[in-house]
């Protein structure tokens, strides 16, 4: 079954592909999305679209009625417009013209597909209700999705559901992947400082050594998922760092760094982990006469959970626009995380995965957060005619 694309929205392609491009010609990263922001403020207003500005530092939230407001329903469509700080590889026309950030994970394209549907639905609001276009900043590790919220995101601007697609190098472009229930985990990050007392190396015995603390910590963090975790719910604790020393090959240190992360699919499972960490590390360094200071990052994502109505409604619509052989309906969840779950646990909603990968050598197939990476402006028209079904199906005129 092939592709089913408006006619209006394919000729929208052209424009919003140049669109695209020029967001990724300037990138800002969390936060400082000053061009995009600038963006889609201007196509906004030229559109007579109405909208509210400076949510979040540089968020956008545009609201389109519909012939009716019959429903009293509101829904919410979300893109992010932050990049990374990358070195793009010099392998596209429409490189980054700030070096190095570059739009690494496809934001770029996700405002442009968002930019796309306010074009369309303010020509053709054939829906009773409200649709809210949330341009949130922000998504890569700094909040803004929780920034928008604690702003009163959904005060605001209330919504019965909320909507979020990705593009996904790994899925081949054409199809479109989602599920019920846990989709992306939710990621902490954490460090942890290992107060011991310095020393000679040819006299460990008058000292507390941070090295050696710091080994035992590691160890036993590996063991936090196979004995505190149910084995059926996924989880992973992962140390990334392990700093100490002074360069002298006779001196031990007065501390060590560790640092890492833990990523999991609930929110219990997140807060046993969170507990566990603390009170291993506190224990360890205890036990050998030592202490440990310990940050968490407050900014942590909150993992992305599909609710079930939303999801079976988005499925229809994806079998009505991908066909229903390109609607993957069982994906394995992904233990990247995703600032859209914090979102989905205010309201519920449904994030899908939009494929967008070629042969292997493309730069549409290469890996997220990759300096040769770029967004495929193929997949444009079926992703806005996704959202265009969603906001007219979900609130249909009656």
């Amino acid at each position: 079954m092939t592709q089913t694309i408006r006619n209006s929205i394919a000729d929208l392609h052209e424009e919003i592909t140049g669109y695209r491009r020029a967001l990724h010609e300037n990138p800002g990263t969390g936060y400082e999305e000053e061009f995009a922001s600038n963006l889609i403020k201007e196509k906004l207003s030229a559109w007579g679209i109405s909208f509210e500005s400076e949510i979040a530092v540089t968020g956008v939230v545009a609201t389109i009625e519909g012939q009716a407001n019959t429903s009293g329903k509101s829904i919410g469509i979300r893109a992010d417009m932050d990049a990374l700080d990358i070195l793009e590889a010099d392998n596209k026309p429409h490189r980054s013209k700030i070096e190095g950030k570059m739009h690494g994970c496809g934001h770029d394209g996700h405002t442009a597909i968002l930019l796309g549907v306010a074009k369309y639905l303010s020509e053709n609001n054939n829906f009773d209700g409200k649709a809210h276009l949330i341009f949130q900043p922000a998504e890569e590790g700094q909040g803004g999705a929780h920034k928008m919220i604690e702003e009163g995101l959904f005060d605001r601007f209330p919504c019965d559901e909320v909507y979020a697609l990705h593009n996904w190098p790994e899925i081949p472009c054409g199809q479109i992947a989602m599920k019920a229930g846990p989709i992306m985990a939710a990621a902490d990050r954490f460090k942890i400082t290992i107060i011991g007392k310095g020393g000679h190396a040819a006299e460990p015995q008058r000292s507390i050594d941070p090295i050696v603390v710091g080994s035992h910590i590691v160890t036993a963090l590996q063991t936090l998922v196979s004995r505190n975790i149910t084995a059926t719910d996924p989880a992973v604790v992962t140390i990334t760092n392990f700093k100490a020393g002074t360069g002298a090959l006779n001196v031990i240190p007065d501390t060590a760094h560790l640092s890492g992360t833990f990523r999991s699919f609930s929110q219990e499972v997140r807060a046993t982990l969170r507990r566990r960490i603390e009170e291993v590390s506190n224990d360890i360094a205890k036990s050998f006469g030592g202490s440990t200071e310990i940050w968490f990052d407050p900014n942590g994502y909150d993992p992305t959970i599909n609710s079930p109505a939303p999801t079976d409604f988005c499925i229809d619509i994806a079998q009505q626009v991908f066909g229903t052989d390109n609607v993957d309906t069982h994906p394995t969840p992904c233990m990247g995380a995703e600032d859209f779950g914090a979102m989905s646990e205010a309201v519920p909603g449904c994030y899908a995965w939009v494929g967008q990968g070629e042969d292997e050598i493309s730069n549409h197939s290469q890996g997220l957060h990759t300096p040769r990476y770029d967004f495929n402006d193929a997949i444009i028209p079926s992703a806005i005619e996704f959202f265009v079904r969603v906001a007219e199906q979900s609130m249909p005129i009656k």
